[in-house]
């Protein structure tokens, strides 16, 4: 008598991961696509030619460490933050020069949180354009 062994080949479940695998796929693609695309008539803005100046309310560092502030020069970061109404104290906002070491300008935002300043603000770049 012969015996007959049923060899079971086990199969991984690879169909099964290459429909999980197809289903993410088409969500994804399907939920990158929620924001409606600009229309192809309209022509933005190009703002790369504008010159970007500080803003007129904020407090200018020099690299050599001097303050101005709308243009007129400021003796020290007490005598800035006095001369500033109640309000204005609550958020400074201030542009120091790329090539101001950073020491004078941890220096500089220390003296002006000791002089009453609230929170300073540095505005870079980045933020001017």
């Amino acid at each position: 008598m012969q015996i007959r062994q049923k060899i079971q080949s086990e199969r991984e479940p690879t169909i099964a991961l290459i429909n999980i695998v197809f289903l993410m796929l088409v969500f994804f693609m399907i939920a990158g696509t929620l924001a409606p695309p600009l229309d192809r008539e309209i022509k933005l803005v190009r703002t790369a030619d504008l010159e970007g100046v500080a803003p007129p309310d904020t407090l200018v560092i020099h690299k050599d460490g001097r303050l101005s502030f709308r243009g007129e020069d400021v003796s020290d970061a007490a005598a800035h933050i006095s001369a500033l109404p109640e309000e204005a104290r609550a958020v400074l906002r201030v542009v120091p020069d790329r090539d101001l070491p950073a020491q004078d300008l941890v220096k500089i935002g220390n003296a002006l949180r000791a002089a009453g300043a609230e929170r300073v603000i540095l505005v870079s770049e980045r933020a001017l354009k």
